[in-house]
């Protein structure tokens, strides 16, 4: 399944976090000039060694399974997405380290234990996460199981 952004940009939750001008989106975050550390979100400033020169950096859009869990319930403020207790529906939610190392905390597009493992591969998707107050969908990413993105089916 080959993924891109939704055309209306604006209606991306996240859109300061991913690129997609070649193709399916992709994470961006920044990497230090001086030490090599590599950040997401992209910042101004390395903790590692303390300088300040920092690149834009393509974190990707693969990665490993590190840890997940399930969210069972309506998360509270900030948290929006329109949801009510009523409708909200669990998801799953875990950490994806990247080929740099840097772990990316993400929604998943699984909410079934058994079908998440640790050490799965995952691929970057865009998913709608809620809409506005005029009824328009609002997306962000999230984390499919590799398997699943290329077959199109839910084998996790």
């Amino acid at each position: 399944m080959e993924e891109r952004m939704p055309a209306h940009q604006s209606r991306l939750a996240c859109s300061h976090l991913l690129t997609s001008s070649d193709g399916p989106p992709r994470l961006i975050g920044s990497r230090c000039r001086n030490c090599g550390e590599v950040y997401f979100a992209a910042g101004e400033g390395c903790t590692s060694c303390r300088s300040t020169s920092m690149d834009s950096f393509d974190i990707g859009r693969e990665g490993i399974l590190w840890s997940w869990t399930i969210q069972s319930f309506l998360p509270k403020a900030p948290y929006n997405s329109g949801e009510t207790e009523a409708d909200f529906k669990p998801y799953g939610v875990g950490y994806v380290e990247m080929p740099s190392g840097v772990k990316i905390e993400s929604r998943l597009s699984v909410a079934d234990s058994a079908k998440l493992k640790i050490g799965m591969s995952m691929t970057l998707a865009v998913e709608p996460y809620g809409k506005t107050p005029d009824g328009e969908g609002i997306f962000t990413f999230v984390f499919v199981p590799t398997q699943q993105t290329m077959e199109g089916t839910d084998n996790g």
